[in-house]
């Protein structure tokens, strides 16, 4: 475990696999952290195919420090900058969920560090797209109302969304206009994802116009995209994307 000292104190916490090539650069999802299965499959792969590999956990994530009720996306884009300011040579960024928009964000601030991307299942914009139209009235009214709501998610836990985290997210909004990217992007989208609709993707496709982009729909898959052919199917991804 290494640790990375921000500007106001608080630690980003990754763990760092030395190797060969580009930078693999795991970003993981909303309250998810660095030891889940895609995370632990690419570290595998890593230490198989001598890859250079990073994995890491967001602001208020895992054993990154942080307060939850204060963390944003605007915060999450800012230390994944950071990492790879820290970090040298090119990033092929790996984006799960959030991660996929933190991904997206990356590249567009250090465009001449990221030789590509690879997303699964990417949620830009959820927070004002998916995420506050699936939330009751009633947790809506004291979010804008308190600042705050707790709520509950199997897999995700009781936690608290703020007024904060959905205003901060409007000044990150990527589908409202062009994506001016030109790396190669694969994306690997479940059908059945019940989380992040495949059909979120076609927008996200519009946007990005430049990029040369491949969309890999996934018949079977879920937002967690984690059974064994998953997983070996992320890992051949990343091993393509890297020899380009």
């Amino acid at each position: 475990m290494q640790r990375l000292t921000r500007p106001d104190g608080e630690t980003l916490a990754y763990k760092r696999l030395a190797g060969a090539g580009p930078t693999v650069l795991w970003i993981g999802g909303f309250r998810s952290d660095m030891e889940g299965t895609k995370a632990l499959a690419l570290d595998a792969a890593a230490r198989e195919r001598g890859w250079n590999f990073v994995r890491y956990d967001h602001f208020a994530h895992g054993a990154s420090s942080g307060d939850w009720e204060t963390a944003t996306v605007g915060r999450w884009r800012e230390d994944a900058i950071a990492l790879v300011d820290h970090l040298e040579g090119p990033i092929l960024p790996v984006g799960s969920s959030m991660g996929g928009w933190v991904a997206l964000l990356l590249a567009q601030a250090r465009p001449e560090r990221a030789m590509g991307l690879v997303l699964v299942n990417p949620a830009p914009d959820f927070t004002d797209r998916l995420m506050w139209p699936s939330l009751e009235d009633h947790v809506r009214e004291a979010i804008l109302r308190d600042g705050l709501a707790e709520i509950e998610e199997p897999g995700l836990g009781r936690y608290a969304l703020t007024r904060r985290m959905f205003e901060d997210a409007r000044a990150w909004m990527l589908l409202d206009g062009d994506l001016d990217l030109i790396s190669p992007i694969h994306m690997l989208q479940g059908r059945r994802d019940d989380v992040v609709p495949w059909t979120h993707q076609i927008t996200l496709l519009e946007r990005l116009n430049r990029a040369p982009v491949r969309l890999e729909l996934v018949p079977d898959g879920d937002h967690r995209l984690s059974t064994p052919a998953d997983l070996a199917r992320l890992v051949e991804v990343v091993e393509e994307m890297r020899r380009n």
